[in-house]
């Protein structure tokens, strides 16, 4: 048998648990976002949501991320979409976060799944970790601290009906940059 096809063979078997797994992400995924803080009061008013299990981010001196997601409406698995970042400034290092994008109103989730939506630089997340934190954007500046995923105190609100959290996965990124987030929407 040829190396190379052994060696393929033998990772998509090793993969295969990993399939069923995947599945699940999404599920655990807003299972974190629900109990932790603030962000899980949004279930309960927000029209819709994009849910991000993991979005890989990695920079030196230019950046970028990219994560695939499931939009809900109303509860109800509607699509698909991905997430790609560019940054460019003092950034080195990489890490991997979970992240959720609420939609406060029908408009707001039209406007998302309208074709290719984007976030400028001046959108800004709410931070779920274990660790002190702060953001700031045109809109103005916001800091916080948490003590885990599991109970975090968070405070959100929606901007131009979203608003985003991220849960920090995993990495080390020290970062001062400039970038925006851009979406896809694949309707099921």
């Amino acid at each position: 048998m040829n190396l190379n096809r052994f060696l393929g063979l033998s990772m998509a078997l090793l993969l295969l648990p990993a399939v069923n797994a995947w599945a699940d992400d999404y599920a655990d995924t807003v299972k974190i976002f629900q109990n932790a803080g603030e962000s899980g009061t949004f279930f309960s008013h927000a029209y819709g949501y994009a849910v991000f299990p993991t979005i890989g981010k990695g920079g030196i001196g230019l950046g970028g991320a990219h994560g695939k997601g499931r939009v809900f409406e109303q509860g109800n698995y509607i699509g698909d979409t991905a997430m790609t970042q560019v940054t460019i400034g003092f950034q080195l290092g990489g890490q991997a976060f979970s992240q959720i994008v609420f939609f406060e109103d029908k408009r707001a989730l039209s406007e998302f799944t309208g074709g290719n939506f984007e976030f400028g630089a001046q959108a800004q997340a709410v931070a779920i970790t274990a660790a002190a934190g702060a953001t700031a954007a045109t809109t103005g500046a916001t800091a916080g601290a948490s003590g885990g995923k599991n109970d975090a105190v968070t405070v959100g609100k929606y901007h131009k009906g979203m608003a985003v959290f991220t849960v920090a996965k995993g990495g080390l990124m020290y970062e001062a940059s400039v970038g925006g987030q851009k979406f896809s929407y694949t309707p099921k």
